[in-house]
């Protein structure tokens, strides 16, 4: 318990007092946020808002989690370095797509074929990283490593991991479009996410996560990095996250949710994510099958926005549906252990 505490508090402590200092640097260097053009107008007033604010969350993980294991007795793992490796791999790839649209002086950074080839590459060496050197199961999984009972086999999971990385970063980003909407609702599922670490622990009976503690120690900095930054990203923000920290902390839930076995629980834990990265789907298929838009504009939450919400009013309520849907995803969770120890006591 005294770890998941250091990890949590050193890096909420690092995102305040760290954010506002690079914050800084990049208004002296002029590094701000170029606006879409066919994006929502009233964000106009947004543009030159410092952005790459998830430098200072990928930080926070690491001094988190490193302190965490240097004051306390928790042991290291593959598991977990692994998915500190994955979230910072992330981030520089939305640190090169970010720093490109400054330097292009426009909201096109990666070219998509190039951004995508490496989203996959780095998901692909986490994949095979976590089944050779880490102590990931082939299973297909929900709330246990043989809740569903299907071995993928080698291939078949590196595959599936690396479909989920990739989609789970992609999630993230699309979300991150309001002022502390992605960073309040990624808080609220790394906090459920720790929760269930820590249970996993207490029950290695059950799970047979080897290293959950360690997992939950991620987690838990995750969440903290996400609360501190939010300091400062909340409405009216003084900084953005950017693709440097959406994509990183997309790639973050996704890594932890496969190594704790919780692959099929992810999309409910992150529903709110799920639903907006749906939005985006639909609306282009119909648009292209149809030639009409369903949403005056995706994701969701610009729809909203142009439906007359305010920004706060959006940003709050979605917040509430993702406490909901990590809420929820705990629930299930916790259902299954009770069910589970119904079954070892009859037996």
């Amino acid at each position: 318990m005294l770890g998941l505490m250091v990890a949590g508090g050193m890096a909420l402590i690092v995102a305040v007092f760290c954010t506002p200092v690079l914050r800084r640097w990049l208004v002296a260097n002029s590094i701000g946020q170029y606006i879409r053009d066919d994006g929502p107008s009233m964000h106009r007033a947004k543009e030159g808002t410092p952005t790459m604010g998830g430098i200072v969350l990928f930080a926070a993980l690491c001094v988190g989690y490193f302190v965490a294991h240097m004051i306390t007795s928790v042991r290291m793992s593959a598991d977990g370095v692994l998915v500190v490796g994955l979230v910072v791999a992330f981030g520089l790839i939305g640190l090169i797509d970010d720093w490109l649209k400054v330097h292009n002086k426009r909201n096109l950074g990666l070219n998509k074929r190039a951004k995508f080839a490496s989203q996959v590459a780095v998901a692909l060496l986490f994949a095979v990283g976590s089944e050779k050197f880490g102590h990931a199961s082939t299973f297909l999984s929900f709330t246990r490593w043989n809740s569903t009972g299907v071995n993928l086999g080698s291939i078949g999971w590196i595959v599936w991991v690396a479909l989920i990385v990739v989609g789970s970063s992609n999630a993230v980003n699309l979300t991150d479009g309001l002022d502390g909407l992605a960073a309040g609702s990624l808080a609220l599922v790394f906090a459920v996410l720790a929760i269930i670490g820590y249970w996993q622990f207490r029950h290695f009976s059950i799970y047979r996560v080897s290293y959950s503690l360690d997992l939950s120690l991620v987690a838990v900095a995750l969440a903290g990095a996400c609360v501190g930054f939010l300091w400062w990203n909340a409405a009216p923000a003084r900084i953005f996250m950017g693709d440097t920290g959406s994509l990183a902390m997309g790639s973050g839930l996704a890594g932890i949710a496969i190594l704790m076995n919780l692959q099929l629980l992810l999309p409910i834990l992150g529903g709110l994510f799920v639903i907006v990265t749906l939005s985006v789907v639909v609306q282009v298929i119909s648009f292209r099958i149809f030639k009409r838009r369903l949403l005056k504009m995706a994701p969701l939450h610009h729809h909203f926005e142009l439906s007359g919400w305010p920004e706060s009013t959006v940003i709050v309520r979605f917040w509430i549906m993702a406490g909901l849907f990590a809420a929820f995803g705990l629930g299930l969770f916790y259902a299954d252990y009770l069910s589970v120890t119904r079954l070892l006591s009859k037996a």
